[in-house]
């Protein structure tokens, strides 16, 4: 299948999905949104001998710096709505996809790109790599689950520091937090990755999606009514004169910035 902001391929029981707008940083519109979720049904629905388990990672110096601001500052009420759910039906194609997926984060990952790696079962990181969730710098709030998938990986205090700071963090943080499984230097950072993933190609696929199943079973599911609660307040604060205000303040030093 071909894709115009992602390039997608399998190799060796690999499905790669990589993020291709590098000028934009692989900043996150409408249709990238839409082709992420086409790719990850794919991986789901492909038969498991020839997919076994599938890495998210970016093209360039990003894994994904979020949302475009240039469509995410012209939003219409109704396309700020269904932006918002088609990110719920993105997450959700991660975590009850039938395979593993694995974040590999090669550079930034702020916002919607954060809270991608942290909806898939394992991240690893480039060396020296930033994360974070910085909406409260926009005046805005996490609006994909980050308050909520944030949390349970590191806890309420931790994620609290985070997300009301909107201050990014190192990759090295991250999995001195349990959060990263592995950190690997730039040079040779997708060879690194190969390999790793490359322990897993070899396992039964059925032994695999057990095993996922049961370790989100601990945790248990994302309470849909915080979901619920985070697109109603985001909604609110998208909204608002303090929101829009800083929104378009941003958007306009990005075309100055051009």
């Amino acid at each position: 299948m071909v894709f115009k902001f992602l390039k997608y391929e399998v190799s060796n029981r690999v499905a790669w999905i990589k993020f291709n707008r590098p000028d934009q940083l692989n900043a996150m519109n409408r249709q990238m949104m839409n082709e992420i979720i086409e790719s990850l049904e794919l991986v789901h629905s492909t038969n498991d001998g020839k997919i076994a388990v599938a890495v998210i990672t970016g093209e360039g110096k990003a894994f994904m710096a979020g949302a475009d601001i240039k469509e995410y500052a012209q939003q219409t009420e109704e396309e700020f709505e269904a932006f918002q759910l088609m990110g719920r039906r993105l997450y959700a194609a991660i975590e009850k996809n039938s395979k593993p997926i694995i974040a590999a984060i090669n550079g930034y990952a702020f916002g919607g790109g954060f809270e991608i790696a942290l909806s898939c079962d394992m991240i690893l990181c480039r060396q020296y790599a930033k994360l974070g969730l910085p909406e409260i710098n926009l005046n805005l709030i996490p609006g994909g689950g980050g308050t909520q998938r944030l949390t349970r990986k590191i806890g309420s205090n931790l994620a609290n520091e985070m997300i009301m700071t909107g201050r990014a963090v190192t990759a090295e943080e991250m999995w001195a937090k349990g959060v990263v499984n592995h950190i690997y230097e730039k040079e040779g950072f997708n060879e690194r990755v190969g390999e790793f993933v490359a322990q897993l190609t070899d396992k039964p696929v059925d032994r695999l999606r057990a095993i996922k199943q049961l370790t989100r079973k601990c945790l248990g599911e994302v309470d849909v009514s915080a979901l619920d609660m985070e697109n109603e307040q985001l909604g609110k604060f998208y909204s608002s004169e303090e929101g829009q205000g800083k929104i378009q303040e941003f958007y306009q030093k990005s075309l100055n910035n051009k």
